[in-house]
């Protein structure tokens, strides 16, 4: 058994950081050596950010947006709400508030982040389609991005 873990861990202390996430968008930057030894260091990118994007897009997806419905769709519609409580002039105030406009920001543009991750996997494993991998980050991942800014131009103009 010993003869065996010993051949698995030399077969794996040939492997790199790149060699095991390929595909991972990292950059190699090798500092001047001197003999053999050569120093590595791998830097994150982005993928961590559109990481932490897409899961906090999907927590307001799942969460806020169906509490938005319920209230907005269904408990409006049946006349559950008091008269008034959805009146233009409050609501209106009511996104006066930076803290409100903070929030509806985040309601927007949150889950452009989750859809794009989702929609660029999906075109990739899916679809089958592997040839332009840097193109459809560059859509999907800019789409967002657009929406984001848009979001908080008509936020700001509020």
């Amino acid at each position: 058994m010993a003869g065996g873990r010993e051949q698995d861990e030399a077969a794996g202390a040939g492997h790199q950081l790149g060699d095991v996430l390929e595909d991972s968008e990292r950059w190699e930057v090798r500092a001047p050596h001197r003999g053999r030894r050569v120093f590595v260091v791998y830097l994150p990118g982005l993928e961590p950010i559109f990481w932490a994007l897409f899961s906090a897009g999907g927590f307001v997806a799942a969460i806020l947006i169906p509490a938005h419905v319920a209230i907005l769709g269904i408990a409006w519609a049946a006349g559950w709400l008091p008269n008034g409580a959805l009146s233009y002039g409050r609501v209106h105030h009511l996104v006066h508030n930076p803290l409100i406009k903070l929030y509806l920001w985040g309601l927007i543009s949150l889950p452009l982040y989750h859809w794009a991750h989702r929609f660029r996997f999906a075109i990739h494993h899916q679809f089958g389609i592997h040839g332009w991998k840097r193109l459809v980050s560059v859509v999907t991942y800019g789409t967002a991005v657009a929406g984001t800014v848009l979001a908080a131009w008509v936020l700001l103009r509020i």
